[in-house]
């Protein structure tokens, strides 16, 4: 075994290789690669706050970065998307101590978000973030300083259970850590850590980049899978096409990172490529949906 990243690049360009319902158009990689910007536009953060608030803010926000598949049924702000409302939902209250996090229940973590008490997503929300509270000994900066790096610290996020982003596919394990990796470059983006390794990252696999993707012409669907989701129907997380459409994306990122005229790496476009799943054009067709903690 090598590196976190290096075990989830070499498990993505596997699926890649041996994919059956999701492909890469390999003839629109370096064309595509020249229309992106390789800067990275900026990462959630709370400016005017204390270093310890803004960590706790990053590491909280993460901890419940998931959810995509739950988001239609939200309660949400007009123009808001689901991440954008539990972001606001949080920065408005402002984040939780170690100890409040211990404690509490999912009618707190309802009434931050506005949301019924009864969803399902607030009772996961609550479990995410009580055992937040558990690992962390008082102080999320002091947490966050202690690790040599990027990788490293995604590599701690990523042994916790409740951090945990692996999925089955017939070749064997898939790793992905989408909110281990965007946690630690959150954090080193937001000059709360050192940067080393924040090259080393790969894209934050979810449902949005794909879609870009997608939409663009850099992935391909077979007829079934698109008919599926344009349907609205849900995708069962770890299902084969599930893990292709992730992981696939992932792997083609990696092309474009090797394409790109100037220096980039994968966390600068995949944020460039998930602000550009904003726009409304991307908004007009459904992306799939699979209820799961991971994205």
């Amino acid at each position: 075994m090598g590196s976190l990243t290096d075990d989830i690049r070499a498990a993505a360009a596997r699926v890649a290789r041996e994919a059956r319902s999701v492909r890469i158009a390999d003839a629109r990689i370096e064309s595509y690669a020249r229309e992106l910007p390789p800067e990275a536009p900026p990462t959630p953060d709370l400016p005017d706050a204390d270093d310890e608030t803004r960590a706790a803010f990053s590491l909280q926000l993460n901890a419940i970065n998931f959810g995509s598949g739950w988001f239609p049924t939200l309660n949400k702000p007009p123009g808001l998307s689901g991440f954008r409302t539990i972001e606001r939902g949080l920065r408005t209250r402002g984040p939780w101590t170690a100890k409040q996090l211990r404690a509490l229940t999912r009618e707190d973590v309802a009434r931050t978000f506005g949301q019924d008490p009864e969803h399902e997503l607030m009772g996961l929300f609550a479990l995410h973030l009580n055992a937040l509270g558990t690992k962390i000994d008082g102080s999320f900066q002091a947490f966050a300083a202690a690790h040599d790096g990027v990788e490293h610290l995604a590599t701690t996020l990523a042994q916790w259970e409740t951090w945990r982003d692996v999925s089955p596919y017939p070749s064997g394990d898939v790793p992905l850590f989408k909110r281990a990796q965007i946690a630690a470059a959150d954090l080193a983006l937001a000059g709360l850590i050192a940067p080393t390794g924040l090259e080393r990252l790969t894209l934050f696999a979810d449902n949005l980049v794909p879609h870009v993707l997608r939409l663009d012409g850099v992935l391909e669907f077979d007829d079934d899978l698109r008919a599926r989701i344009d349907a609205g129907a849900l995708l069962a997380h770890g299902s084969p096409e599930e893990v292709e459409i992730r992981a696939t994306a992932l792997h083609a990122v990696e092309l474009l990172v090797h394409a790109h005229p100037r220096a980039t790496t994968a966390s600068a476009l995949d944020w460039v490529l998930w602000t550009r799943g904003g726009e409304p054009r991307y908004k007009a067709h459904p992306r799939h949906r699979s209820r799961t903690t991971a994205y």
